[in-house]
């Protein structure tokens, strides 16, 4: 597979994986052509068309050469500076790196991050909140998070890539998607009656043992062991934090126990305060999950995969004897 090639199949991926339905990003994607078509030309110039076909704009191709069959991906959570230096190095060294494949974004999948968030609007009305509510909290959040990500330096690691010609990609929104239905289907077949329950069968996952072992795994940060979990949001994708007006949404409109990989103060005080359950994962371990749930697939195609910043590689890919 080309490096492409290997985006387009993460994306497939993606969609089937979305919370939202394939047919629901569909209609997102048919939005985003409308809107375009209806553009000026004087604003054509400067909108990337790669929107029109892939709906995680927080996900992207970044250095392709467009030749290069890959055979061993250096894989990581976080690929800044020093993780492509380490992709040369490897190189020089003789072990060939043929592409670098980072979960969070960078360059301009890190400037588009907010543009994912959206998403999130058709998952709780799914879970009941009327439209109109969810849009109107959500509005406020994607300003927010699109006004933090404006003045970062998107490009350093990009550009770093593209100097030393290293193929250079993100999974984002794709691998969250994953982890997000891994999650919900696992918790539905376990079906725990309590918050301590979920905290147990999170713990029969190698990503959150290992994260146990550093003192990052799972925790109860609202609610106690004892508490029934009542209906449960597994809240793994949608590009970042929602804001914390939301929980008093999600309680009101039945919504007991959120199982989140991280959540900020000022939502969890949100959570408490209308007696919701909130248990993290763990930022790390989840993000690990949802990459290594893609990297399998790889792995199944014949690709070495080689962990580093901060991936915790677990391969659920059986080996023939």
């Amino acid at each position: 597979m080309k490096v492409q090639e290997i985006f387009d199949f993460g994306t497939k991926l993606g969609v089937a994986n979305d919370p939202r339905g394939s047919k629901a990003v569909k209609k997102h994607l048919d939005r985003i052509s409308k809107a375009y078509e209806e553009m000026k030309p004087d604003e054509k110039k400067f909108f990337d068309t790669e929107k029109l076909t892939n709906p995680y704009p927080d996900c992207a191709v970044h250095v392709d050469d467009g030749k290069t069959e890959v055979k061993r991906v250096l894989a990581g959570i976080d690929i800044n500076a020093a993780e492509i230096l380490l992709a040369s190095q490897l190189n020089e060294r003789g072990k060939k790196i043929d592409l670098v494949i980072a979960h969070h974004p960078e360059g301009k999948a890190l400037a588009n991050l907010h543009e994912v968030m959206s998403m999130s609007v058709d998952v709780y009305e799914q879970m009941g909140v009327p439209v109109h509510i969810a849009e109107k909290i959500f509005e406020e959040r994607v300003k927010e998070v699109g006004r933090g990500v404006h003045p970062i330096n998107h490009n350093q690691a990009v550009d770093i890539a593209k100097l030393l010609n290293i193929n250079f990609i993100n999974t984002h929104t794709i691998t969250d998607n994953m982890v997000d239905t891994f999650m919900r289907e696992l918790l539905d077949k376990k079906a725990p009656e309590t918050v301590g329950e979920i905290i147990k069968v999170l713990m029969e996952i190698p990503e959150y043992q290992q994260a146990k072992m550093w003192g990052a795994g799972p925790r109860i940060i609202s609610g106690g062991p004892s508490h029934r979990t009542g209906k449960v949001l597994v809240e793994m994708t949608g590009g970042t934090n929602p804001s914390p007006k939301v929980y008093e949404q999600l309680s009101q409109y039945g919504i007991s126990t959120v199982v989140g990989m991280h959540m900020r103060d000022d939502s969890m005080k949100q959570a408490t305060e209308h007696h919701m359950n909130v248990i993290i994962a763990g930022h790390m371990p989840s993000d690990s999950l949802g990459m290594n749930l893609f990297l399998d697939e790889l792995e199944k195609k014949g690709i070495e995969i080689v962990p580093c910043g901060g991936l915790v590689r677990v391969s659920r890919v059986k080996k023939s004897k």
